[in-house]
Parts: C-alpha cells; structure tokens; sequence
C-alpha cells in the first residue's frame, strides 16, 4: 500500500485489543508518554483467559520502568518477583552437563580484543579457571547471592508473577487516562477505500472507533490476522517445538537467583521461583511426544503441591510478515512466538511497544511503518538464531528429537557466526542487538564450541603479567561476591511481600 491511500487524519484515538501483560504493557507505555495528546481505549473480557506463562524477564525490562517511573520496591514486592541474575542450562549439552547463561560481562576486554581471547590463551598454558570464574553475576547466580552495589554495576532481571504484574500496570495505566472497556470484541470494522481498521465492535453491541489500534489479541491475532491477512512465516524447520503444558506449584526452598531450563528427551522444561510459588512448564514437539506422555512426564517431575493443574498452549514459531500493517500493531502473541528458552516473550513486546513510541506517527506514514518492520524483523531473527543455537549446539543424540535436531540445516545468519567464533574466537555482533559478545561467548562455549586460536593481541602480554591480568580479574569476582548477602534474605529486606489479598487477586485473574 502507498501513501496516497493511507489515511492523512490525525491520529488522536488508539484501541488497544486485548489485555494481558502485552495489552497493559502498551496501555501504560502509551498513556504514561502520550496521555495528554492522546485518547487511549483498552478492550477486554475476563472471560477469556491469558498465556500466563512470561513469568522470566531480561535486563532491559529495568530501563522501561524507569521510563515509566515505576519504583523498583513497589514492582518486587506487587508481583512477587525474585531477582533473575541468568538462566541455568541443564542437559542440553549432554545429560548431566550444567551451565550458566548469566547477563553480567566476564573479565575485561581490550579494544582489540574480547576477554575470551586472553582466557584462551590462559587456558592454553595452565593459567586460567573456567570462563565462568570471570564473571560477577554467574558466581552470585551459583552461590544464591544478590545484592545492589555501590561501586559496581550489577547486571540483572527479574522473576514475575505475570497475572500481578498485569494488575499493577492496569493501575498505572489507568492513572494516567487509559480507559478500560470490559467486552469481546465480535467484529473488526475495516475502511473499504483504505482497508485501514475503522472501529471495534464488541458482543454487546457497542462500537469502539479509533485512528491507530494494537493487537494485543495472543495467537488469534484477530486484527493484524484474520481482519487484515497478514501471514505468518512459520520457523518450525528450525524451531521443533509446538505444544506448552504451564503449571503453578508451592515453593519448598528459597528461590535461586536464576531461571532453569531442564533439556528432556523431545523438548525442555522451565523452572521459575517467585517469591510465594514457582512457575513449573514442559515445551515440547508433539511430532516426538503425545500430549499424554507430556503430562504424565511433566506432573512426575513438579515439586511442591500443584496450585493450578497444568494448562496447555499450543503455537506455531515465527512471526507475522509485518507486525505494523496499515493502522494497526500486532504486540506479543499476535506479532511473533519464539519460545521463552532464553526469556524473550516479554523484551519482544517491550522493543515493539518502544519502536512504536520512537516512531509513532502524527499521521500514518508508510516510510515509518516500513522502518518499524524492517527493524523488528532483524530483532526478532537475531533472537530467533540465538535460540536455534542451544539445540544446534549439543552432543546429544539419545532420542529421536535430538536426532533430528542434529540434522537440521541452520539459518545462514546463525551459520556464519558459529563458524567464525569456531575458527576465530571472534563473535558476529551488530549494533543494537540484543545478545551482546558475551551471550553468545557463553552459550557458545557452554554448548561445546570452542574456538582454535585466539587473537594475536592476547600474546602481546608476557607469561608473568598474563597471570596476573587473570588472577586480579578472578579476585575481584570471588570478593565481590563474597560481599552479598543470600539473595532471598536480601529480597526480604528490600522489597517485602504484598498483603495476602492482592496475592490471591492476582492468581484468580490468572485463572480467568
């Protein structure tokens, strides 16, 4: 579609469809930004239910609520959360082999060179521990340890209960001016000259018109899908997995620091601790394990009493071929689904629901939306091979799924950056992506890929002052570490647990 065709009205009025954690991540970013000159109108029906898996977040999670002005202590102590410092791999390199994908930085790097390569070298001469001694946020990760410090910035996200943190930005948004219509929406009115969306229509027969509306709706995608038919690129030769079973559970230990994901025999399981229960799920391929197996394998593994019986979720990887069509949005569900295996559902609707904001348009503006496309595309490929890599990566072939995941053929992208890490120590990295060098330096070296050579500038430092560039960066890990307290004992202190009432609040909207 060309300009000529769009729209050339203002846009005043905008119809977020859906709640949920994607709807009122939208609501609160768009009316906490543009409230004054805008008229924000969220749809939905507690009749219909949420996901309700995106329990596990990432770092940027913490600059959108600053943006947003939200306080630390209140988030913590509303949602339940725990402090999330990386995501524990178990199995997936081969069974029984564990490692940490934790967000802080390893060692100090020279312009020329990352760390890594002096590690390499290190290694090579009998002067070096494993990577992971380099780093802060892994050894606390391991140790259970958190903690705010002063004099040295550590890198961290957070555990949440997703149904709260939905509660707490509906309150946000709604303060500042978001109005919330409680309905199902029963048609989607389409503008015959433009094709643009003209208006909601819902089952009571009330009519929500808008200029710009946001597609909140999950895998339905009843905007961006079904009234404007966009379509959906399909990333299951890379992506096996297609069916979810979502449980809740009692906690019986002091929630760890960090998300676990459990390898099996035909997918993998999550592990979530939250201040008061912990997230339980299984992701798994049904062409490898029918639902029954998955359940009966899921239920066998939970710990604690199960609070809610174990939902299912089905889906299909990939993402829509434009997320911005004409006047409307997809956000979340509705957008893309790559599974949370690194903990990106939640950071793909915050960099959308951002993209949006930077971009967002007086008036519609093809050059604008085809930006906004074009830049969500690169993201969501990026994290798409970031994800495809820990099942590429692995010495396993003990069951048919693993089998196969050893046969597939990479996307080129992923490709071309396994290969020169392998060969080189050196990591593909463009501006502005969301996995930094050190990521996929751990992921890398944590699934068995090791490089065969490092960079000439790390032989520039002679044997002596090598060992002592590692040992001072080693030594500052362990006392530093050594200077927090247990991350629960700390979290108790800083963010204390809300009333019983909002506790229970919460898990019944999650049941709705």
């Amino acid at each position: 579609m060309d300009d000529a065709r769009l729209p050339s009205t203002p846009i005043r009025r905008v119809v977020i469809a859906g709640g949920g954690t994607a709807g009122w991540m939208a609501a609160a970013a768009l009316a906490r930004t543009l409230g004054r000159v805008l008229d924000i109108t969220l749809v939905e029906s507690e009749q219909i239910g949420t996901v309700g898996v995106g329990e596990a977040t990432i770092p940027p999670l913490r600059t959108f609520h600053r943006l947003l002005g939200i306080g630390e202590q209140d988030y913590l102590a509303a949602t339940q959360g725990t402090i999330k410092l990386g995501i524990s791999f178990e199995n997936w390199r081969a069974q029984g082999h564990r490692y940490i994908h934790s967000f802080g930085s390893s060692g100090r790097d020279h312009w020329s060179a990352g760390f890594q390569h002096f590690w390499l070298r290190g290694r090579q001469e009998g002067l070096a521990g494993d990577y992971a001694d380099y780093c802060i946020e892994l050894q606390a990760a391991h140790q259970d340890r958190f903690s705010h410090l002063p004099d040295y910035h550590v890198n961290y996200a957070y555990h949440m209960d997703a149904a709260l943190y939905a509660r707490f930005l509906r309150a946000l948004a709604q303060r500042h001016g978001c109005r919330r219509v409680e309905g199902k929406i029963a048609e989607v009115e389409t503008d015959p000259g433009s094709g643009c969306i003209g208006a909601l229509k819902l089952e009571s027969g009330d009519v929500l018109e808008g200029d710009f509306f946001i597609d909140c709706t999950g895998f339905r995608a009843l905007l961006i899908g079904q009234a404007l038919g966009v379509g959906f690129s399909d990333w299951s030769q890379w992506l096996l997995n297609d069916r979810a079973l979502a449980a809740q559970t009692t906690a019986v230990r002091d929630a760890v620091p960090y998300t676990r994901a459990i390898a099996g025999t035909a997918g993998w399981q999550w592990r979530i601790p939250l201040q008061h229960r912990v997230g339980n799920g299984i992701v798994y391929s049904s062409r490898f394990m029918d639902d029954d197996q998955a359940r009966e394998a899921f239920l066998s593994s939970l710990e604690g009493e199960v609070i809610r019986a174990p939902w299912p979720v089905r889906f299909r990887p990939g993402q829509r071929q434009r997320c911005w069509e004409k006047n409307c949005v997809a956000l979340g569900l509705a957008g893309s689904f790559i599974e949370p295996l690194e903990s990106t559902t939640i950071h793909l609707i915050q960099r959308g629901i951002v993209r949006l904001l930077q971009s967002f348009p007086g008036v519609l503006s093809q050059a604008a939306i085809d930006d906004y496309n074009a830049q969500l595309d690169a993201e969501l490929q990026h994290v798409r091979d970031f994800v495809v890599l820990h099942y590429h990566a692995t010495e396993r072939r003990d069951s048919p799924y693993w089998e196969e995941v050893a046969s597939m053929r990479l996307p080129p992208s992923l490709q071309h950056r396994i290969d020169l890490f392998r060969e080189t120590g050196l990591v593909f990295h463009q501006p502005g992506e969301l996995f930094a060098e050190n990521s996929w330096v751990q992921v890398m070296m944590g699934q068995g890929i090791v490089p065969a050579r490092h960079h000439p500038a790390a032989t520039v430092l002679g044997r002596g002052d090598l060992q002592r560039f590692l040992g001072d960066a080693r030594r500052q890990v362990l006392e530093t570490v050594a200077r927090m307290p247990a991350h629960m004992d700390y979290l108790r202190r800083y963010a204390p647990a809300p009333p019983p009432g909002l506790q229970q609040a919460g898990t019944a909207a999650q049941d709705a």
